[in-house]
């Protein structure tokens, strides 16, 4: 498919975030303390690479298949699977209305684990943690509303569906992230 300049701009733009976020999970997943968060930090950014590969594949003119090419990690229907969010958080799936009593099978035994690792940290420990989640949940942000502005201006369908996917993903790491710090008095 033939993308027009604007369309390639906001790509251009997209893969510099998606570049951002892979950095940014990399080196947080390096330097948190707590090792759920570690691994949350670390599941996040294989996501993130599996949306730079479809924004590449946009560049090129195609249209990632199932929603983006990104569907091991819950598709459009708003659950995750355990596979994008490993075992270390425990809202990732079901992301409605029902919050972290109805999560991915095991949840209860990563809430206590996640809990009670990150109560093991040291205060230090935990307010670094803290700092690194709130840029990660401001970084998701942006990130999303960045898609959400892409979409309005593609005209092709199969693309919006793309950019729509990758924005949901983009909302449950936010997702995700806020329900850690939230679980470990990170969040008021």
């Amino acid at each position: 498919m033939d993308l027009t300049q604007k369309e390639k701009t906001l790509l251009q733009d997209l893969k510099a975030e998606e570049e951002l976020c892979i950095e940014k999970y990399t080196k947080y997943s390096g330097n948190a303390s707590d090792q759920n968060l570690k691994t949350l930090f670390g599941d996040i950014k294989q996501v993130e690479q599996k949306h730079l590969d479809s924004v590449n594949q946009m560049l090129n003119g195609t249209a990632p298949q199932s929603g983006g090419g990104t569907s091991s990690s819950g598709g459009s229907s708003g659950s995750t699977s355990g596979s994008s969010s490993g075992g270390s958080n425990t809202t990732t799936g079901n992301s409605s209305s029902s919050g972290s009593t109805s999560s991915t099978s095991g949840s209860s035994d990563s809430s206590s684990q996640s809990n009670s690792s990150a109560s093991n940290c040291s205060a230090e420990d935990k307010q670094k943690d803290k700092y690194l989640c709130q840029d990660a949940l401001t970084t998701e942000k942006h990130v999303s509303s960045s898609y959400n502005t892409s979409i309005f201006e593609f005209k092709d369908t199969g693309f919006r569906d793309a950019l729509n996917h990758i924005q949901k993903e983009e909302q449950q790491h936010g997702e995700q992230i806020y329900n850690y710090m939230s679980q470990n008095g990170m969040y008021s």
